[in-house]
């Protein structure tokens, strides 16, 4: 098996063009689907998150690693028909031994205009860096085995990879978003709906560790989500799909969360604080079923999922994929009111 993750990684590096960082709970981390999401809904938003994935694969508890964190805001509460969304994005992966890495630091910003009270639509575009390193210390060639057996001494007859590549990265997107309801999440007529596309990786720079003419594949995301009220209950259906496109590398995800509404938010005073619990989860197509939680507290929420693996890689993972965590900060606090009606204050 370590044969076989050695090959994987050596693969990677040096024959197929690298893949972007990608989250199970991406509706919760919307900033890394689509920049024209940045301060669409929040005045001020922080996010963080960590993924861990294929250790029962590679016998190494820290196999794949993926973790960052991202901030969003927006301007122009007192324009009735646009507002100007902001973001800075810093996101890092690491995997394997020779720890090839991706650090991810960009900004984005968004245009918001309110089409009327239920509609609004959004324009964004993302600018950022793509720094690729490796420890060319740790890699071990065919030529340094003899008998099966490794000798670091050996030269490998191959040659030195850079140790690390830098280079930029431009992306955009477009978002529309429709909401419909009363006071609460709760109120007969409480629906809301959200799809957008996004693209990234436009005319980027050749980045890589031998090959010359290697470099990052034009990405591109489709996305839907909702939340549709189950009538005068305190029930809330959550659906959501994503699509990724990445030259020959697909990804299709589709899931359902039932979020409970345990407290609604006080009209005239804070004291009671608005919450709500979801559970269910999403298919990763002809990869994983991923089961999901996430609570929701006033001006924070937790979220957590785990990848069970269904793909065939099953006889390595044993069914174990990844577990991941989100943490965020809503400096906007309320859950539930308003669904993010345009014409409101925007909440959760």
């Amino acid at each position: 098996m370590k044969k076989f993750y050695l090959f994987w990684i050596l693969i990677s590096i040096f024959k197929i063009n690298a893949q972007d960082i990608h989250f199970s709970l991406y509706n919760d981390i919307p900033t890394t689907l689509n920049p024209a999401l940045c301060g669409l809904y929040f005045d001020n938003r922080v996010i963080a998150a960590y993924r861990n994935q294929w250790a029962s694969v590679t016998g190494a508890p820290n196999a794949y690693q993926t973790y960052g964190v991202s901030y969003d805001g927006g301007t122009g509460k007192k324009l009735r028909n646009r507002r100007i969304g902001y973001g800075i994005n810093l996101f890092r992966d690491i995997s394997g031994d020779a720890k090839l890495a991706q650090l991810f630091p960009s900004i984005s910003a968004s245009y918001v205009h309110v089409l009327d009270k239920k509609w609004r639509g959004s324009i964004g575009m993302n600018f950022g860096l793509v720094y690729r390193t490796l420890d060319p210390n740790r890699l071990r060639w065919g030529a340094q085995y003899v008998n099966y057996q490794y000798n670091a001494q050996l030269p490998s007859g191959e040659t030195r990879p850079a140790s690390g590549v830098l280079s930029t990265d431009i992306g955009t997107g477009v978002h529309i978003s429709y909401a419909q309801s009363e006071k609460y999440i709760s109120a007969k007529d409480g629906n809301r709906f959200d799809a957008g596309f996004a693209a990234y990786h436009f005319r980027m720079p050749k980045s890589a560790f031998i090959i010359s003419d290697e470099r990052l594949l034009n990405k591109f995301v489709f996305y839907a989500n909702g939340e549709v009220n189950i009538r005068n209950t305190k029930i809330v259906l959550v659906p959501s799909m994503v699509y990724m496109m990445q030259g020959p590398n697909k990804e299709f995800i589709t899931g359902m969360m039932f979020k409970f509404i345990l407290n609604e938010q006080s009209i005239f005073t804070s004291v009671k604080k608005p919450s709500s619990f979801s559970v269910g989860g999403s298919y990763r197509f002809k990869d994983a079923i991923i089961p999901a939680v996430l609570y929701m507290w006033d001006k924070y929420a937790i979220g957590m999922a785990y990848d069970i693996n269904l793909s065939q890689l099953t006889p390595a993972s044993n069914l174990k994929g990844g577990f991941e965590v989100m943490l965020r900060y809503n400096v906007s606090a309320g859950y539930g009111k308003n669904l993010g009606r345009p014409d409101v204050k925007p909440s959760y």
